[in-house]
């Protein structure tokens, strides 16, 4: 199949530029940019952008997908239909499911699952140590072989230093990425706010920001002791940054990111009680919110992903303690994030970077390019399209998202995956 954009505004996020022309792609893979080719192939299908932006599809690293173990929250199929719907191409699954995917037997379940279903590509991570129970390290080297990207134990901790150290040292032989949940997991336990003024008068059980960069300043230490590849999932305060900025200038081989819900919402936002709020870790002060964001316009954080939390209604109709952490956010991430481009907190070629581009990068991925060559994982969107969010249009099974009824900005048009339109805004 051949396919020509043109009256496109092209986000590259590798120049950091944007810039109006038109795109080809032939059998799955971007052919030409810029000027249109005269003549166009014979049977070539001209698609009119109306001067909408056209942009690398979205590679979201740490989704979950509850296969196996509790499908009634999200299938590979509906995960793959909303990340369609929400720009994204690429999911990069967690492995904390039910049981966890720690043996290639499982990794290999769930990769066929996904390509079976799925309309978007999926690459599974692994769980760090068997069962996530941080006691003994899975067995690296043959999940590598089955396909695992990553290694991770999720948001738990592996509080066991010795065992943490060892599994970083064999992922370190192996060139295996580690990702790890930056927080000092005491501290931590139980936790259902950041504390502060807001947390006292509401009641809720809190934990300092300081438990962040206590887990940072103990994993960076190890990185420097063992030299492996790691990624922090999500950080969040502002308290953090600094033992990040000085990892990264001493060149030790460490990424961060951080989920979309902390980048546009803040601790007040939790109100009366709301569970569709409640997220690991906690929503942070404003100050903090300004603060990340200032570092992933900076480069300092490299990746934004929806960190995809699916939970069923009986999980989060509960008081606010005793009910389950997290939010969806395949279909929401695109228009929350161009919250921050309406902001003129970054623009659009920065955010793509830490959207699309960086955890392609990091993870040896093709995708996330605007170039010859590259794959033709393509989202096509209006920037600027105003709605108002209704979960129940969602295509998640699972619809606990914090933005339900708010006004947003930014519509996804069109997703194609290899040149293939997996997704058309009806």
């Amino acid at each position: 199949m051949t396919l020509h954009f043109t009256n496109a505004k092209l986000i590259d996020p590798e120049a950091g530029t944007i810039t109006e022309g038109s795109l080809s792609v032939s059998d799955g893979r971007i052919t030409q940019i810029g000027a249109a080719p005269d003549p166009l192939p014979a049977g070539a299908e001209v698609i009119d952008c109306k001067g909408k932006y056209l942009a690398p599809g979205i590679v979201d690293l740490g989704v979950k997908v509850c296969e196996p173990g509790e499908r009634h929250k999200e299938s590979y199929r509906s995960a793959g239909l909303a990340a369609a719907a929400g720009g994204v191409t690429t999911m990069i699954v967690r492995p904390d499911t039910d049981p966890a995917i720690d043996n290639p037997e499982t990794l290999e379940f769930v990769t066929r699952r996904a390509k079976e279903v799925s309309p978007v590509n999926v690459v599974p991570m692994a769980a760090l140590t068997k069962g996530r129970a941080g006691r003994e390290m899975t067995e690296i080297g043959f999940l590598m072989d089955a396909g695992a990207a990553a290694f991770t134990d999720c948001d738990r901790v592996v509080s066991d230093t010795k065992v943490f150290s060892r599994a970083l040292t064999y992922a370190r032989s192996l060139g295996a990425l580690v990702i790890a949940h930056p927080q000092e997991p005491i501290l931590s336990a139980g936790a259902a706010a950041t504390s502060g003024k807001f947390a006292s008068l509401r009641g809720l059980p809190a934990v300092s920001p300081m438990a962040e960069r206590m887990g940072l300043d103990r994993d960076i230490a190890l990185i420097e002791m063992t030299g492996a590849r790691y990624h922090a999932d999500q950080i969040t305060t502002a308290r953090a940054l600094p033992a990040l900025a000085r990892a990264k200038k001493n060149g030790l081989d460490i990424t961060a990111g951080v989920g979309i819900h902390h980048l546009t919402l803040n601790a007040l936002d939790v109100a009366d009680y709301r569970t569709f709020f409640k997220l690991k870790p906690p929503l942070r002060d404003e100050d903090d919110r300004l603060a990340v964001a200032e570092a992933v316009a900076s480069g300092l954080i490299d990746v934004v992903c929806s960190m995809h939390t699916p939970q069923d209604e009986e999980s989060k109709r509960l008081p606010f303690e005793e009910a389950a952490s997290g939010a969806v956010g395949l279909q929401t991430l695109l228009p929350a994030a161009l919250r921050l481009v309406h902001a003129e907190l970054m623009d659009l070629p920065t955010l793509w970077r830490a959207m699309s581009l960086n955890p392609a990068k990091r993870l040896g991925l093709p995708g996330g390019r605007l170039s010859a060559g590259a794959p033709a994982d393509l989202v096509l969107f209006d920037a600027d399209a105003p709605f108002v969010l209704d979960r129940f249009n969602l295509r998640s099974k699972s619809l606990n998202t914090p933005f339900d009824g708010m006004r947003m900005q930014g519509k996804v048009l069109q997703t194609f995956v290899a040149g293939i339109s997996v997704y058309e805004m009806p």
